[in-house]
């Protein structure tokens, strides 16, 4: 919990607090410094969490840190089998990381109900869900809503040391360059059936990074070098607009945690030198290429505060002093060999290869098998905030561990394959504390081997493959179906998505150690 003063303005506090966590890191988990004094750069993100934001009781929780500038080409993604992370950015890994903190925070208040604790302390950032007929103000619906909700007094913030790449940094992209020629696209022609989804733009290709500048208001990939194999990965200022529709929670929270308006960024902090008002306002705002979502809802017939709506978040601002002063792994700034005193350029920075994943604990913290290598030995605690979660990633796997040949041991907590086991055991855990008298005499079976069968939130535990678990979100019912329906139609604005494929044949077996399973 952030202890810096209130009379400092908000978005300050916010960045302080998530580079107090990024500094307290381990060497090992941050960008090189090379003996001639040069470094590194890296982009960092943190979620923060404000309690009682303008009152005297604000506090401020860091609930993630990430950084990370690298993804995977598309040719690597079929190797992956859940086991590897596609995208790397810090701001994508971010908001992974806080779905899974929620699941974690989730899993602790489900653990202390199923043991009848007489007065489990509460969590400061969700609640169990009230009915209609409580005291909170939940308008009666159709709809039977997920059971908990981050709590009303708290707003979620991210804060970025730098631009999301892709159209809300276009502007900046352009000013930056020495020359400002857009790069050649290389078009591509096999496209599958999900290639076709949403208005056709420039032969239904998406748009490299940096290319086409004159286009804006599209949908790009992640940049990249001119070389680099190309990535279907969408950039973040995509999936950070997406995340606008949708809210932060992704398809697993969102079984268990209701989208209501807290559930959405409130704002997105960053240095003041790296906002382009003009791209952000065309990126994320209400006026902007999101406009034509803008009043509507998803369940439609049902507009109240449990919902998915256009949110757009604020883009608030710290001074570049500050984040000089606070930041040294920033990517250098172009600097002609003119403007040096030597005439000689300086040499040229590279981006580092380690992402760092940091989660705060869960406000109560219980065993289970897909929790038991979380890294919270390596580093107990970080800034005064005990550690949930500590990861080095490289290539998509954990440090030491190779993304061509993944193994369970090297996959990421954030990984699909881990998220889905995760989600797994959480609603069977959740089954236990709403249908069973005797649930503190039932353990709760965590092993990759033997998930659960009973799914009482959604049949995510009968699939057989990840694919299998696509498809029947798609035809889901109830509480999840606006979610769809809100992301296809999001899809839709978003001129020219296409979907990352080729990851999703392979089950949750592949959590199970290969070894053991020829015993």
């Amino acid at each position: 919990m952030s202890e810096l003063s209130s009379t400092v303005a908000l978005p300050s506090r916010i960045a302080s607090l998530v580079h107090a966590h990024f500094d307290a890191l381990p060497t090992r988990s941050k960008p090189t410094i090379f003996p001639d004094g040069s470094r590194e750069w890296i982009p960092m993100t943190g979620i923060v969490a404000v309690k009682s934001e303008n009152t005297s009781s604000e506090s401020l929780h860091c609930i993630t840190v990430t950084s990370g500038a690298k993804c995977l080409s598309a040719s690597q993604v079929p190797r992956c089998r859940g086991l590897v992370l596609h995208d790397c950015h810090a701001e994508i890994l971010a908001i992974r990381a806080f779905n899974y903190w929620l699941l974690t925070e989730c899993h602790g208040l489900m653990t202390e109900e199923r043991l009848e604790n007489p007065k489990p302390s509460p969590s400061p950032i969700i609640r169990r869900r009230e009915s209609p007929n409580g005291c909170n103000d939940t308008p009666a619906s159709s709809i039977d809503w997920p059971p908990f909700e981050i709590q009303p007094d708290v707003k979620l913030y991210m804060y970025c040391t730098c631009a999301p790449c892709g159209d809300g940094s276009m502007e900046l992209c352009m000013a930056s360059q020495d020359d400002a020629t857009p790069w050649e696209v290389v078009r591509e022609t096999n496209h599958t059936p999900e290639a076709q989804e949403g208005p056709a733009l420039v032969e239904d290709n998406l748009l490299d990074g940096r290319a086409h500048f004159s286009l804006l208001g599209v949908v790009r990939r992640k940049p990249a070098r001119t070389d680099a194999e190309s990535t279907r990965s969408k950039s973040c200022s995509d999936k950070l607009a997406l995340k606008q529709v949708s809210s932060l929670l992704s398809w697993q929270t969102s079984r268990l945690v209701a989208p209501t308006e807290n559930a959405y960024l409130a704002g997105l902090v960053l240095p003041e030198d790296e906002i382009s008002h003009v791209a952000c306002e065309r990126a994320f705002g209400a006026n902007g290429r999101m406009k034509a979502l803008g009043g509507q809802f998803w369940p439609s017939d049902t507009p109240g505060r449990i919902g998915y709506q256009f949110r757009p978040f604020q883009i608030m601002s710290v001074p570049a002093e500050e984040i000089e002063a606070l930041w040294k792994f920033a990517k250098p700034k172009y600097i002609t060999p003119e403007a040096t005193d030597s005439g000689v350029a300086p040499k040229k920075s590279k981006p580092g290869n380690v992402s760092a994943v940091w989660t705060l604990a869960a406000s109560h913290s219980h065993k289970c098998a897909v929790l038991s290598d979380t890294g919270s030995k390596q580093l107990p605690a970080l800034f005064r905030s005990k550690t949930g979660l500590y990861e080095s990633i490289i290539g998509g796997v954990k440090q030491g561990n190779k993304a061509s040949s993944p193994l369970p041991r090297g996959a990421s907590a954030l990984s699909r394959s881990k998220l889905w086991a995760l989600m797994s055991i959480i609603i069977e855990s959740e089954g236990r504390v709403q249908g069973s008298q005797n649930a503190k005499e039932q353990p709760v079976d965590a092993t990759a081997e033997a998930l659960p069968e009973i799914c009482p939130l959604g049949n995510t535990q009968k699939a057989a493959t990840y694919q299998d678990l696509k498809q029947s979100r798609d035809k889901v019912s109830g509480p999840h179906q606006p979610r769809e329906e809100a992301i296809r139609d999001a899809r839709e604005v978003l001129k020219g998505w296409i979907r990352n494929t080729g990851d999703e044949d392979w089950g949750l077996d592949v959590l199970v150690d290969p070894k053991k399973r020829k015993r």
